[in-house]
C-alpha cells in the first residue's frame, strides 16, 4: 500500500488505485452522461477508471479522460484505465484488433489493464450477443490459454500495461496459472462480490497467487433486465449495514465499499449521480472495527445479483462451481 492506503502494487510491479470508478451503462443512460459523470469522477477524486467494449461508451470515457488531461486536472500517468476483451475476440488473432479498436475509441496509446471480460467464447463478428434462428447464444470453441498467450503479447507490445482476467472461476484461473510457457501471471480477477457475495474462497484463492479481487456490483446492483436476478434483496438497505452506517455517521454504500478496502479488494463505485460520487470519495475518511468486519462477512446469503443469464448454457459457464 502507497500513502493513505489508496493504490496496491500488481504482481507485475504496476500499481493498481483501491477504490475505482464503475462506468457500466445501462440502455436508459445516454452516452453523454457517460462523458459528463467521468469528467466529475475525475474532478472529485478518482484516478482509477473502469470500462469495457462491451459498454459501448468508450469513446465518451475516453473523451472525459482527455479532457481532464488536457485541462491540467491530472496526466495519463496518473489515471489506471481498464477495459476489457469481449467474448466474440476470444480468438487469438482477435485480441490485439479488438485492443486496438478500444484505444481507437478511446484516443489513447495505452490502457492500463486489459482483461477478459467473461470466460465465454462466443461467434465472432459484429453482433455482441450473436444468436441462432431460435434465439440460442451461438459459442465458440476456443482455448482461453490461446487467448491469453494474445494478451501477453499485447503487454508485451506496450498496447496495456498490466492484463487479467473478470468472472474467471479459480479452476479456470488455475488453467492459466498451469500452463506451459506462461510469461504473465494474470494481475486480477474481476468478480461481483458485496456483503451478501463475499466470496472468501475465491479471495483466499487469488490472494494465494498474488492476484487481485477487484469487486463489480459491490453496492448491490442496478436493476438490469436480463442480467440481474430482481428478486433479491436490496443491498443497501440491509439493517444490519444501516446500523453499522449509523454508527460511524457514513453511508450504507461507504460502508461497503470501506469493507472491500479493508480486506484487500480493490473495489469499483458505480454511480451516475454526481452526489454520490462525490460522497463514495470519502471512503478514506473512516475505518471500520474488527467487529464491524465479522459482522458484514456474516451477511453472506450467497446471493449474486449478475446471474449472466445469457452465458447459463455456455460449456466454459463460471458459475456452476463454487468458487
Amino acid at each position: 500500500m502507497d500513502p493513505k492506503g489508496q493504490r496496491v502494487k500488481l504482481n507485475d510491479g504496476h500499481f493498481i488505485p483501491v477504490l475505482g470508478f464503475g462506468t457500466a451503462e445501462t440502455k436508459e443512460v445516454l452516452k453523454s452522461e457517460a462523458l459528463e459523470v467521468t469528467k466529475f469522477a475525475i474532478e472529485v477524486g478518482f484516478r482509477h477508471v473502469d470500462s469495457a467494449y462491451l459498454y459501448q461508451n468508450e469513446e465518451q470515457v475516453g473523451q472525459a479522460i482527455r479532457s481532464k488531461i488536457a485541462d491540467g486536472t491530472v496526466k495519463r500517468q496518473d489515471i489506471f484505465y481498464t477495459s476489457k476483451l469481449w467474448c466474440t475476440f476470444l480468438r487469438p488473432e482477435l485480441v490485439r484488433p479488438a485492443l486496438e479498436k478500444s484505444l481507437k475509441n478511446l484516443q489513447l496509446d495505452y490502457v492500463d489493464l486489459y482483461i477478459i471480460h467473461f470466460p465465454l467464447a462466443m461467434k465472432p463478428g459484429e453482433e455482441l450477443f450473436p444468436k441462432d434462428e431460435n434465439g440460442k447464444l451461438m459459442v465458440d470453441s476456443v482455448d482461453l490459454c490461446h487467448t491469453w498467450e494474445a494478451l501477453e503479447k499485447c503487454k508485451d507490445a506496450g498496447l496495456t500495461k498490466s492484463i487479467g482476467v473478470s468472472n474467471f472461476n479459480h479452476k479456470q484461473l488455475e488453467k492459466i496459472l498451469n500452463k506451459p510457457g506462461l510469461k504473465y501471471k494474470p494481475v486480477c480477477n474481476q468478480v461481483e462480490c458485496h456483503p451478501y457475495l463475499i466470496q472468501s474462497k475465491l479471495l483466499d484463492f487469488c490472494k494465494s497467487h498474488d492476484i487481485v479481487l477487484v469487486a463489480y456490483g459491490s453496492l448491490g446492483s442496478q436493476r438490469i433486465k436480463g442480467w440481474v436476478n430482481l428478486n433479491h434483496p436490496v443491498l443497501l438497505e440491509d439493517p444490519v449495514l444501516c446500523a453499522i452506517a449509523k454508527k460511524h455517521k457514513q453511508t450504507p454504500a461507504l460502508v461497503v465499499l470501506r469493507y472491500q478496502i479493508q480486506r484487500g479488494v480493490v473495489v469499483l463505485a458505480k454511480s451516475y449521480n454526481k452526489k454520490r460520487i462525490k460522497e463514495n470519495i470519502k471512503v478514506f475518511d473512516f475505518e471500520l472495527t474488527p467487529e464491524d468486519m465479522k459482522t458484514i462477512d456474516g451477511l453472506n446469503r450467497n446471493i449474486r445479483y449478475n446471474e449472466i443469464l445469457f452465458g447459463a448454457g455456455h460449456p466454459e459457464f463460471p458459475f456452476s462451481e463454487e468458487y
